[in-house]
Formats: structure tokens, sequence, C-alpha cells
């Protein structure tokens, strides 16, 4: 005879009952689609997914796309001013609000708006800015300057910078955020010692807060990295990957080829090279994190 559920096993189950479903959705629109996405990177889908395996032939294809190249190119010259100039303006905030400045908490709030913003806004918002028409360069010559000019985002050359400029502003208060954090751990007592035994500020910065907020900085970039590789919305919000294809991102090429060129296969070959870049980031985080526990 079957015994009746106590009530201290219905707590136990009661927790697992109530995540069950999440954790069964989670599987299977999540980790579900990623196994489909990889097995339609080796099949021979176009509009629609088909079962013929073809092995890395829509992989062998995708490297050898001009297009696939600008892409990456786009990408590294993003991800690496993006990060960058992230980490030394977000490093360099957090360090003047660290100082006790008065109206810190109306300034951090200040600096943090913009990360409360979804990316697509954040794109219109800057196309309308950056647009020669009626943007930044229409209000200066308005002013009385003819001859300043600022066409970015129409010049081939430099548009891709326009991006990184709109991501900068959305979240460098982010990472002003989590090295403010960082800093306010640091113990106070080291740094008056170091004060006293006669160390500049310059020096203590360098050979003490700097080399103790390493793990701010591997979260502030962990974070970066995973947003420049998957970064589509503000792209398209922007400059929709022109003027041609001179702002195209991984992330972009791979909804153009699924969705607008019908070639599923070759897009879902640039989604498994995405997923294994992100991948490539993100688990020697998690494994630093976890060594750092055990």
């Amino acid at each position: 005879m079957a015994q009746p559920m106590t009530g201290r096993s219905l707590r136990d189950w009661l927790p697992k009952l109530v995540l069950s479903p999440t954790v069964a959705m989670m599987a299977i629109f999540v980790y579900g689609f990623i196994f489909f996405t990889t097995y339609l990177s080796f099949t021979d889908s176009r509009m629609l997914p088909s079962y013929e395996w073809v092995g890395f032939d829509n992989y062998a294809t995708l490297f050898k796309l001009r297009t696939w190249d600008i892409a990456v190119n786009n990408l590294l010259i993003f991800g690496g001013l993006y990060i960058g100039i992230c980490c030394l303006l977000g490093l360099t905030l957090a360090i003047l609000l660290d100082q006790k400045i008065r109206a810190e908490g109306f300034i951090r709030t200040i600096y943090l708006y913009p990360m409360a913003l979804s990316f697509i806004v954040t794109g219109v918002a800057w196309k309308w800015f950056l647009d020669p028409g009626i943007g930044l360069e229409a209000v200066v010559q308005g002013w009385g300057w003819e001859s300043f000019e600022f066409d970015w985002i129409k010049d081939r050359d430099m548009a891709i910078y326009t991006v990184v400029i709109a991501a900068v502003w959305q979240t460098s208060g982010f990472v002003m955020a989590t090295f403010l954090a960082g800093l306010r751990g640091i113990d106070g007592e080291m740094l008056k010692a170091a004060e006293v035994d006669g160390a500049s500020t310059f020096a203590l910065y360098r050979r003490i807060v700097i080399p103790q907020l390493r793990p701010a900085f591997l979260s502030a970039f962990v974070v970066l990295a995973h947003m420049a590789i998957k970064s589509y919305d503000l792209v398209v919000a922007l400059t929709n990957g022109g003027p041609g294809t001179a702002t195209e991102v991984p992330a972009t090429f791979m909804y153009s080829y699924t969705f607008t060129r019908n070639q599923m296969g070759v897009g879902a070959a640039s989604a498994e090279i995405m997923l294994l870049t992100i991948a490539a980031v993100i688990i020697p985080y998690l494994w630093s994190e976890l060594r750092e526990k055990k």
C-alpha cells in the first residue's frame, strides 16, 4: 500500500514541482533548438528545414563568402573598440565617483539610465542624431558652422564606428557600476597604509587598486564580449547593415541568409560559429569562477 505523503516530503517535492515547467520549457526552447540548429547546419536546408545530410559543406560555403569575411572583420573592429572603450570609460567614471563627490547617486543614475533602454530605442535615437539631414551636422551648420561635417553614418568606411559610439553610450554606465562595486570592496586600510608609506596616487591605483579589480574586469569583458558577438538589434535599428554591407556583423548575416536569402543551412552554420565563439568566452570564465570557489 502506498504511503501517504508527509508534510516534509511535500516540502521537498514542492520546489521541484514548481520549477519543473520552467526547466522543461528551457530544455525544449533553448537547448532543444540549439541542437536542432546544429543539425540543420549539416543539412541542405534552404527555405524550409531539410534532412539530407551534407556534412561540412555549409561551413565550407560560409568561409568562402565575402559577406561573411566583412561581417567577421566588422565584429573584430566593433568588439575590440566597444570592449576597450567601455572598460576605459567605465573605470574612469567609477574612479571619479569613488571620490565621494556630491550628488553621487544622481550622477550614477544618469550614467546608468541608457542601460534601461533597449538597443532598438538606442539605435533609432542615434540614427536620428547622426543623420546629416536632421541630426548633429544639420544643427551645427544651422548655428553658422557651415563647413562642419559629420556624415559617418553614410560613409562606408566610417559607419561601423557609429555603431561603436551608440553601443558605448548605452553600456558604459553598466561597466562603471561594475567597477564602482569593485572599488568599494577594496580594503581602505591597505590604501591608507600605502599612502603613509609615501605612495603616489598613480602608484596607488597602478599597484593596488587596478590589480584588485581583476574580477570586475573579467566580468565586464565577458558581458561585453557576449553582447558584441550577438549584436543584432542595435545594428539593424541604426544602419540596417549598411551602407551596402559596411556594418554587416555575424548576427545580421545569420538572419539575412536564413530568412531573406533562403540559405537556412548556411545561416545555421553561421549561428553555430557565433555559439562556439560565445562559448569560448564564457566557459573559461565559468571554469575560473568555479576553481576560485573550490
